[in-house]
């Protein structure tokens, strides 16, 4: 396969907090962002080959986003500009743990008007993990054209990934949102969840009920994201949780996304049915490489930009204690 990972979704601006200018008011600092584009940005720092289906403005933001993409080789020959809709905006807020939330300028913004006809199924072909999130869900075209392409990949015969990141700003109402997002659920073989969002997905707070519920619709490889606590993993063979690292943290954002490319990396030239299949070791080898890469994203501000390498992995690994 040409890709590693080709995903599909949303591809924004992050304007994060930056300081405070002399008279005392905030600064943003301009930041790619999107989630399914930081998951391949962390592969592809890795080593890994990726590819980008979406959309964004013909704007300075746009070209901003295309660029940076490029840079930190990633395939943008599938990546659309809209002619009339300018590319999406968000703004990130920061508590004093550096935890964030979002404000979302995209009624509409590019990346919600991606439809079916622009696919461009050749670099879903060429990939042997499919990636999509819910946020290219939440409204149409691009709801159509995630499915598609989801739809796409199942028949090729790769192995699908989805992270829900329930945004619920992004949504109308959060039943549809439990709608839209089970069907993603039922279309993958590797779903990464939040702890709120398995919830919300199964009505279990319980990991191990929760997480059960997940692989009775067929998932091979249950992912839940616990934040400083690590995360929890569960197949047909073995369930357990790792611990993070402790790493001093100013922003969380893309750690989720950072932990989950990472995954993908380790997880290159693996069949659906031997993600099925690994042992309680290869699984915490795994989680154990992603949780550090997802720690070390939050010492640095913004989500592609902050992507750890191997080496800085690899060294918080053997030398940064565990929360």
């Amino acid at each position: 396969m040409r890709f590693d990972v080709t995903a599909v979704g949303e591809l924004l601006i992050d304007f994060t907090p930056n300081g405070k200018n002399e008279q005392g008011m905030e600064l943003f600092a301009r930041n790619p962002g999107g989630a399914p584009a930081n998951v391949l940005a962390m592969n592809a720092r890795l080593g890994g080959e990726t590819a980008f289906i979406g959309k964004v403005g013909r704007d300075a933001f746009g070209e901003f986003l295309r660029q940076t993409l490029a840079d930190s080789r990633i395939d943008v020959s599938s990546l659309v500009a809209d002619e009339r809709v300018p590319t999406t905006l968000a703004f990130v807020q920061l508590d004093s743990h550096g935890d964030r939330t979002f404000s979302f300028y995209r009624n509409p913004g590019a990346d919600l008007m991606l439809s079916p006809e622009e696919l461009c199924k050749n670099v879903i072909e060429d990939c042997a993990i499919f990636h999509f999130g819910s946020v290219s869900m939440t409204g149409d075209p691009s709801r159509a054209a995630t499915f598609e392409a989801v739809a796409c990949a199942r028949q090729m015969g790769k192995l699908v990934s989805f992270d829900p990141n329930f945004r619920p700003l992004l949504w109308e109402d959060t039943e549809d949102a439990k709608v839209q997002m089970k069907q993603g659920v039922c279309m993958a073989d590797l779903v990464k969840v939040s702890q709120e969002e398995l919830e919300l997905l199964t009505g279990e707070s319980n990991l191990l009920k929760g997480s059960g519920k997940l692989l009775e619709l067929g998932i091979s490889l249950v992912l839940v994201s616990l934040g400083p606590e690590g995360a929890f993993y569960r197949n047909k063979n073995a369930f357990g949780q790792l611990h993070t690292y402790d790493v001093k943290t100013v922003d969380t954002t893309g750690a989720g996304d950072a932990f989950l490319g990472a995954v993908h990396y380790r997880l290159k030239g693996k069949s659906v049915g031997q993600l099925r299949e690994l042992s309680k070791d290869e699984l915490e080898d795994i989680v154990d490489f992603a949780n550090a890469a997802g720690s070390l994203t939050t010492v640095k501000k913004g989500a592609i930009p902050a992507m750890p390498s191997r080496e800085e992995i690899e060294e918080c690994r053997k030398t940064v204690p565990l929360l």
